[in-house]
C-alpha cells in the first residue's frame, strides 16, 4: 500500500511538497507552486504546509501515533528555525552594509509614507499599501540582485 511521507531527497524546507508530489505522481515543482500561490493569495498555504509538516512522518520513519508525530514534527521545525537563525546571524556578522543600508532606507521610507498617509497629509493620497507594497518588494529584490557577485 502506498503511504504518504515527507521526502528527505530534494527537500527545500520540510519535504512536504516532495512527499505529496511522489504520492500523487506529479512534479514537486507543481506542488510547490500550488503552496506558493496559496501562501501569497490568502496565507492559508503556509498554515497548511506547517500542519502537514507536523502530521506527515518523514521518509524512512515508521508511522507513529499522532501525538508522537506532532512532537517529532515540532522538534524538526524548531531545529530548522535554529539553523536558519544561525545562518542569518552568520550573514549579519559579515556586515554587508550596502544591502543593510538599502533595506533600512526602504523600510524607513515605507514607515514615513504610511505615517503621513495615516495623519491625513493631503499630498500623500498615493501612499497606500496596495501601491507601496509592490514597490517595496521590487526595491528589496533589486537591492538583493545588486549585491550578487558579478560574473565575468
Amino acid at each position: 500500500m502506498k503511504r504518504l511521507y515527507r521526502r528527505r531527497k530534494d527537500a527545500l524546507l520540510g519535504g512536504v511538497c516532495g512527499g505529496i508530489a511522489e504520492y500523487l505522481g506529479v512534479d514537486p515543482t507543481l506542488v510547490r507552486v500550488v503552496f506558493a500561490v496559496l501562501a501569497v493569495a490568502s496565507g492559508i498555504g503556509v498554515l497548511i504546509y506547517f500542519l502537514l509538516w507536523l502530521l506527515i512522518p518523514q521518509e524512512g520513519e515508521a508511522p507513529s501515533e499522532p501525538r508522537d508525530a506532532v512532537r517529532a514534527g515540532a522538534e524538526e521545525i524548531a531545529d530548522r528555525a535554529k539553523e536558519f537563525g544561525k545562518e542569518v546571524r552568520a550573514s549579519v556578522a559579515r556586515r554587508d552594509t550596502g544591502l543593510a543600508i538599502a533595506v533600512a532606507a526602504i523600510l524607513i521610507f515605507l514607515g514615513v509614507s504610511l505615517l503621513l498617509r495615516n495623519l491625513g497629509v493631503w499630498w500623500a493620497w498615493w501612499l497606500r499599501f496596495d501601491v507601496l507594497g509592490p514597490i517595496v518588494l521590487i526595491a528589496v529584490g533589486l537591492a538583493l540582485l545588486w549585491r550578487l557577485p558579478r560574473r565575468g
